[in-house]
């Protein structure tokens, strides 16, 4: 049992938005106990904790992580505690390691292997699963969503063939089975293969299947050409079934569809006051991150590793590939298109030679066409190789974090990736609180927190969590306002932010001064549902 702490010297951000005030606070065991006048709580028997100079906040909320594999790697994922993030939602995209029936066990191993670092397990159980995970444990809290890709692998394997009322039905029944293990909700990655695949009818027949307060959180088809029409694709699905749609990191990716973000928010509120539950959240980057297959077009991707890269060596396919790559997709979003072959930057592969080069240098240095590098990356690497991509501009940006409803989601790849990863897995959270809040006034540091701790937890059920009043359970961090700073650059990413005092997790302080204290002391967090 920890000692009781008594925080002293702080300013405290309840979570809520309103004004910060000055407070001692008093955590018992796990619970914050009180929440007092400065001074009026007798420092004996307690362990006092001297905030002073700094602010003290809920614990970060990431509402958009990839890092389902963190309890599984050899050493401690400390790129969200040292930002000051307490609680991360995963399985986002539609990426979860499970379910995969023992008839499709495999493919869903080959998808993961894709997506996450070696060594990373599928499990044919969401349940057995979150077991395993368990016994590993944690270094944050952590939030599962299931993935819409592993039901669909699971069921009917990679196949672009419609699914029939059987697989669907199947599909049905690993969701019911993963939401009783625990799951908050499902997660969709429309852009990503097999879930691109799926028809609107079979997400919005699975999503309805959700309990009342079972987040359907969608990586939405397109974010380019498509992006009014993936938006109403998932406003729909909220129509159509009274459940909570989130939309994941919500942007307008690609030059010419820049300017549409007002547009977007406008349409979205007015699904809100339609009494529709929408939600969304966005990154402070105005470059994203994927798997470098998502360049390719769906008929390139359909089935196996292995039926791709043998499309891939084919003569006649590769000048059909090279001609789709030239222009904008008719049914796809053909993300280099719209962002420039410049503008892809290899982030990790396993050999490794050409990480941090975009793929317009690797052509100039290999003497290739930058589409016929782009076959050679994905042929040598075996397909696991994934990318940034400057994409987005900072005006629809600066958009989307203005609105009030707007939650932050760090979307880093899974850890334990080689290379030069994208740097929001390392910066997210202080980057909004020194960028957007100190530098540049767009938010105020009261409603900034409020996006990061309170919105989300009420987003995704998490009643206990997200503000600093008595009874909560207390995960907090301690910042100083005036240097809390992101460092990490997408040439030198994998670097820790500063100004972030300490961070507490359920009473426990895990990290301090930009050092992680060792141990897993987070847990993972189940629905409460009737």
């Amino acid at each position: 049992m920890n000692r009781p702490v008594l925080i002293t010297g702080a300013v405290v951000l309840d979570g809520y938005g309103r004004p910060s005030f000055p407070a001692d606070v008093v955590v018992e065991e796990s619970l914050i106990a009180g929440v007092e006048t400065p001074g009026s709580v007798p420092h004996e028997p307690f362990e006092v904790l001297d905030a002073s100079g700094m602010v003290v906040a809920p614990g970060f909320i990431d509402v958009h992580s990839h890092a389902d594999n963190a309890p599984f790697l050899d050493d401690p994922d400390t790129s969200k505690i040292l930002q000051g993030v307490t609680t991360e939602v995963v399985g986002n995209c539609g990426f979860s390691l499970s379910p995969a029936l023992p008839t499709h066990r495999e493919e869903l191993a080959e998808l993961v292997a894709r997506f996450f670092p070696p060594g990373t397990p599928s499990s044919p159980s969401f349940a057995e699963l979150l077991g395993l995970a368990d016994e590993f444990g944690y270094v944050t809290n952590i939030a599962p969503l299931v993935g819409h890709h592993a039901l669909r692998v699971g069921t009917a394997g990679r196949s672009a063939l419609r699914s029939g009322r059987q697989e669907l039905a199947a599909m049905g029944d690993l969701l019911r089975e993963a939401l009783d293990a625990g799951a908050f909700g499902l997660s969709s990655g429309l852009i990503y293969d097999p879930g691109m695949f799926a028809s609107p009818e079979e997400l919005t027949e699975l999503a309805a299947l959700l309990p009342e307060d079972g987040v359907y959180a969608t990586h939405i088809r397109g974010e380019g050409r498509q992006v009014r029409r993936s938006v109403e694709e998932a406003l729909a699905v909220a129509r159509d079934t009274g459940r909570p749609v989130h939309i994941s990191h919500l942007k307008v990716a690609g030059r010419p569809y820049w300017g549409a973000m007002p547009e977007l928010l406008a349409r979205i509120d007015e699904a809100r006051r339609q009494g529709h539950d929408i939600r969304h959240d966005v990154y402070p980057y105005t470059a994203g991150s994927t798997v470098l297959t998502a360049l390719l077009p769906p008929w390139v991707r359909d089935g196996s590793t292995e039926q791709v890269m043998r499309r891939l060596r084919d003569p006649e396919v590769v000048r059909r590939l090279r001609a789709d790559l030239a222009r904008e997709g008719d049914d796809w979003e053909n993300l280099a298109y719209g962002s420039g072959w410049e503008n892809v930057v290899i982030a990790s592969s396993m050999r490794g030679e050409h990480d941090g080069k975009s793929l317009r240098r690797i052509a100039e240095e290999l003497s290739l066409d930058p589409a016929d590098a782009l076959l050679h990356l994905l042929l040598t690497e075996h397909l696991r190789i994934s990318m940034v991509i400057h994409s987005m501009c900072e005006s629809d940006l600066r958009t989307a974090l203005a609105h009030p409803q707007t939650m932050i989601g760090s979307d880093g790849l899974p850890p334990g990736a080689r290379g030069l990863p994208h740097p929001r897995q390392f910066g997210t959270f202080p980057r909004v609180l020194s960028r957007y809040v100190r530098h540049e006034g767009l938010l105020t540091i009261e409603d900034a927190v409020r996006r990061m701790t309170s919105l989300p937890a009420a987003a995704f059920g998490l009643a206990d969590r997200g503000s600093v009043r008595q009874g909560m359970v207390a995960d907090l961090v301690a910042f100083d306002p005036a240097a809390v700073q992101d460092t990490a650059t997408f040439g030198d990413p994998i670097r820790f932010p500063e100004g972030i005092a300490w961070v507490m997790l359920a009473g426990r302080v895990v990290a301090r001064d930009g050092r992680y204290l060792g141990g897993r002391h987070g847990t993972r967090l189940v629905p409460r549902r009737p």
